[in-house]
């Protein structure tokens, strides 16, 4: 049986959608491909000042959802000739959850099982709200709550789940940009609404990090763009804004651009960017395609070690793999799209934490600095036996479960090549797993690194996830030890 997922995912519009650039955006595209190929950054527009530092600390990590659509599927294909690319690039990587079903009465809770799970596992959730009335203007992810005080009263709900740690929320791709469809009046409207809804995460959860629609590059221009965020009470109920969600441009381009866009809202001290990176490694397609074209590839991988302090994160808000409404219906995993957009990725992810890969944004290489703890540079560690806590998330239904798995490195020094050894509770077996190596299937198991996450530093971490079986009622497992040295277990 295949598991439910951890959040309401809608039929036709589970992850992102493709954004409609219309004509004019759609030319400026072309030209932004070949300005990016000259080297050129699109929008020169006041640039003068900088941005104050970023706002996430760079060693965060961003919390990886075992039941996303591409972790589901990786756990059950293990024999498809895709799975092994798909499953280093992409499914070991955290990506967006969205939540794009208008269900008033189960939004608290499902939003509590992402920001539970996420904090059990010391891990930060982004969270991608997309319920807006008329949402995409009729487009492919069409839908949303049926007006505003709906909405409003949804958010409110949703900001009710997502309790005191840490979160990053998306507040509505395309809301800001994407106003075609509406007059004036329904804009303004739409505008306030906005405003009251990052009131409200604030409100609810005043360690939120809210980020409204910046559009991307080749879009709406920034000073255009700042004064839709401005009316949208960017200033007084937002923690900044994201560029390029579901779309393709560089990110030389987007962190430029997002500057711009800083600069004409005045460099205000509290504001910052986040830049979807999850599609543009190969930048946009020729002639402004943007439903599932061909050729593009992974970005850099998601980090908050960015390198500049006008840009919060790197980020994977739409999550590869996932349709934009041509390869197959908005929001469904595609397995040929997303093993694709994985070969054509540069690298695997380095071991020990997602990094910046030395990926280049406005010209200055950010290096790689890991962030799955507090080293850098790639310097060596030893075996030794360090302490260790354990993190353990399961979702079960009746006869299954997918688990969760954070293994915290709590000694002073790094682990290069790590086994976790647990005993499963009788009548439990392991079908299948990722990010590690489980075996044997049953009784007391070992998960084993793979290449690229074998290393814990000092204060860091790692993550796996396995798919399972069991009878009776379900357990978790015990006795977890690090290398031989007993876990504390959370």
């Amino acid at each position: 049986m295949t598991p439910p997922t951890s959040t309401p995912r809608p039929p036709a519009a589970v992850a992102a959608p493709a954004r409609r650039p219309r004509l004019r955006a759609a030319l400026a595209l072309g030209l932004a491909a070949g300005l990016a190929a000259a080297g050129i950054v699109l929008g020169a527009e006041n640039t003068a000042g900088a941005a104050a530092q970023g706002s996430l600390p760079a060693g965060t990590q961003f919390y990886k959802d075992p039941g996303s659509q591409v972790a589901r599927w990786v756990a059950a294909n293990p024999g498809d000739s895709r799975q092994p690319v798909i499953s280093r690039r992409i499914a070991s990587q955290p990506q967006g959850i969205w939540f794009a079903n208008y269900d008033p009465s189960t939004i608290t809770g499902d939003v509590r099982t992402v920001t539970t799970a996420a904090a059990s596992a010391g891990q930060v959730p982004v969270l991608v709200v997309y319920e807006i009335p008329n949402r995409d203007c009729g487009g492919a992810s069409a839908g949303g709550a049926p007006d505003l005080a709906s909405y409003d009263a949804w958010v409110r709900n949703f900001a009710a789940g997502l309790g005191s740690g840490r979160s990053v929320v998306i507040l509505e791709p395309d809301s800001v940009s994407l106003t075609t469809c509406l007059s004036a009046q329904q804009q303004s409207d739409r505008f306030a609404s906005l405003s009251r809804a990052g009131a409200a995460i604030h409100a609810a959860a005043p360690n939120a990090k809210v980020y409204m629609d910046g559009g991307h590059s080749a879009w709406n221009s920034a000073s255009e763009q700042a004064n839709r965020l401005r009316s949208a009470g960017i200033l007084t109920n937002a923690d900044g804004f994201f560029t390029n969600v579901s779309n393709f441009n560089t990110t030389a381009n987007e962190v430029g651009y997002a500057k711009n866009v800083l600069a004409a809202l005045g460099n205000p001290a509290n504001l910052h960017a986040v830049v979807d990176t999850s599609r543009n490694g190969n930048g946009p397609a020729s002639g402004g395609e943007w439903c599932d074209p061909s050729g593009r590839a992974i970005g850099a991988y998601p980090t908050a070690d960015t390198g500049d302090p006008a840009i919060d994160a790197f980020l994977w808000v739409k999550p590869p793999g996932e349709a934009d409404g041509c390869a197959g219906p908005a929001g469904t995993f595609i397995p040929d799209v997303a093993y694709q957009l994985a070969s054509a990725g540069a690298s695997d992810p380095p071991a020990g934490g997602t990094t910046t890969g030395g990926t280049t944004t406005g010209g200055t290489t950010t290096g790689g600095a890991t962030t799955g703890g507090s080293t850098t540079g790639g310097g060596t560690g030893g075996t030794g036996a360090p302490g260790c806590k354990v993190s353990f998330s399961p979702q079960t239904w009746t006869g299954g479960f997918t688990a969760s798995v954070t293994v915290a490195n709590t000694g002073s020094t790094a682990v290069d090549g790590w086994k976790l050894g647990f005993t499963l509770p009788s009548g439990q077996t392991v079908t299948s797993a990722w990010n590690a190596t489980v075996s044997p299937s049953s009784g007391a198991v070992t998960a084993t690194n793979v290449s690229y996450d074998a290393r814990i530093p000092a204060g860091g971490s790692q993550s796996f996830g396995f798919q399972g079986t069991y009878s009776g009622s379900y357990a978790q497992p015990t006795a977890f030890t690090l290398n031989g040295t007993s876990c504390a277990v959370s």
